[in-house]
């Protein structure tokens, strides 16, 4: 069993009968009245995030984690295709659980699949990726004032990412997976 204040971000539980992911918790210990946790939670079947309130102390379940090497082969709309490298054999995943995931991750890419109670469900990414952009506006100089601003680019992978003005077609660069903001040209 799991108490409230053994929460963590990234830790799952079993909510009446259903998985989550914890995405943010935050104790709140108001002057009258008892201590709750606020939590926000994705659903690992469907990747449904809702906002939770328990109350402190609370038990749950534990949920049994795993994670294993695989290749991303390709998505087709519905699920995204996964290679074990040791046994080579293939596997899908629901893609509307992992869409967020993939928009940081090119097919061959080797990625950890998270398995939840033995069944596939999360992938877990690095803090960065590099990527590719292959589409945005040219970078006027003098185009703002401060001499600052930024623009939309579509990078490799399909996702759209805001840069600065002095990146262009064909560069490398540097984005937090967790927030989908540039950090720096690779």
């Amino acid at each position: 069993m799991i108490s409230t204040n053994q929460f963590k971000n990234g830790n799952h539980i079993d909510v009446e009968g259903t998985v989550y992911k914890i995405l943010e918790f935050q104790h709140v210990k108001p002057g009258k009245g008892g201590a709750f946790v606020r939590t926000k939670l994705r659903r690992a079947s469907d990747g449904n995030v809702i906002d939770r309130t328990f109350r402190a102390g609370e038990k749950f379940r534990s949920v049994r984690t795993e994670a294993r090497k695989m290749q991303f082969l390709y998505a087709d709309g519905t699920e995204a295709h996964f290679m074990d490298t040791s046994s080579y054999e293939q596997l899908a995943v629901p893609e509307a659980g992992v869409k967020d995931a993939l928009r940081w991750t090119k097919p061959n890419d080797e990625v950890d699949v998270l398995f939840i109670d033995g069944q596939p469900g999360d992938l877990q990414l690095p803090s960065s990726v590099e990527l590719e952009v292959t589409e945005t506006e040219p970078g006027l100089r003098g185009d703002t004032a401060s001499g600052g601003g930024s623009k939309p680019a579509t990078l490799e992978t399909g996702a759209v990412v805001n840069v600065p003005l002095f990146v262009n077609v064909g560069d490398r660069i540097k984005v937090q997976t967790a927030s989908g903001d540039y950090m720096s040209r690779a």
